[in-house]
């Protein structure tokens, strides 16, 4: 009679099984833990933030004081990368092909979905993975004194009974013109967009009374307010700002829509992990408690605004939304 074919497994004693058994499940721990150990050490080496705004610029400032004071909170540095190019898209084009590893992150403000909108890009923010935001640079409405208007409703006023007559400076296509039209779309008036290439440019038409009306801030505007050559309506910010404590809100202006404000923030390529985008996140909301950090972003103009990833998402989620809303004006 021919033998058949032994299992080890089926001639192993109960007591052999139960060794092996063990010694798999030891292993499988170790290698557990060896990955633990790993997220644990994250970041082991510096992570790159590319910026992608030219050097000088209102981005490249208040993320080179992140890149300054987030070291002491991550453990490693930050270094920035400027990446200029066709209105903040070339740089997080890079991004979007990096490795998701942690190890490179971007910043995104309210411009990038303007830009895909209007069909500069084909990617948006949803492309990455929210790390938070950080900074937040509210606007305002300004207006030349010249005119007359005293308070945002003067302004209405005026703009309601005098269709397409107010000259509102604006970036054609850009954030500013985003505001704009949202104001416009509060109240159902007509603007006359004229386009600027920048902010300073913009502000010194309407200082020049080539214009009546733009969105300005701190940095940008509040000297000219001081000495009377301009006068902020209101603000788009959550509550008044310290500089300008008698400069109403327009949420308690009843424009409970209208928080108009630059919100700078970070991403990380799509599929970063969720232990790492943590550990980004908690290192950057470390960063928005250091008060030398917030003594120097009040000092350029901007405010400190931390969210973390969840509410970030959900900021980015509603403003697509405003922004598509609002595509076909800021195209024209």
């Amino acid at each position: 009679m021919q033998a058949g074919h032994s299992n080890a497994n089926d001639t192993a004693s109960p007591w052999s099984r139960h060794v092996l058994t063990a010694v798999a499940g030891s292993v499988l721990a170790v290698g557990c833990a060896s990955a633990s150990a790993q997220e644990a050490t994250y970041p082991e080496d510096p992570v790159e933030f590319i910026v992608p705004w030219g050097p000088g610029g209102g981005s490249d400032i208040l993320m080179r004081l992140v890149s300054n004071h987030i070291e002491d909170h991550l453990g490693q540095p930050l270094p920035v990368i400027n990446m200029p190019g066709v209105s903040g898209t070339v740089g997080l084009a890079d991004l979007a092909e990096r490795p998701n590893d942690g190890y490179t992150v971007g910043q995104i403000h309210d411009g990038f979905l303007v830009s895909h909108h209007t069909g500069l890009t084909p990617l948006n923010w949803d492309d990455f993975e929210p790390v938070g935001s950080i900074t937040a640079s509210p606007q305002y409405l300004t207006v030349n004194p010249d005119k007359g208007w005293e308070t945002m409703q003067d302004f209405v006023d005026y703009a309601s009974e005098n269709p397409g007559e107010v000259r509102f400076g604006v970036t054609l296509g850009g954030v500013p013109h985003l505001h704009a039209a949202m104001i416009a779309e509060a109240e159902d008036l007509d603007f006359r967009f004229v386009g600027f290439e920048g902010t300073g440019e913009r502000i010194r038409a309407l200082v020049g009374g080539h214009i009546d009306a733009a969105m300005g801030d701190i940095a940008s505007s509040n000297q000219f307010v001081e000495n009377g050559d301009l006068s902020f309506l209101a603000v788009g910010h959550t509550e008044r700002m310290a500089q300008t404590p008698d400069v109403p809100t327009m949420m308690e202006l009843g424009y409970e829509d209208l928080q108009l404000s630059i919100l700078r923030g970070l991403i990380a390529p799509k599929g970063t992990s969720e232990d790492r985008i943590d550990v980004l996140a908690a290192a950057l909301e470390a960063t928005s408690n250091d008060e030398d950090f917030v003594r120097a972003v009040n000092n350029s103009g901007a405010e400190v605004q931390f969210m973390g990833p969840d509410e970030f998402r959900a900021h980015l989620e509603r403003l697509n939304a405003t922004v598509e809303r609002l595509a076909g004006q800021l195209q024209q």
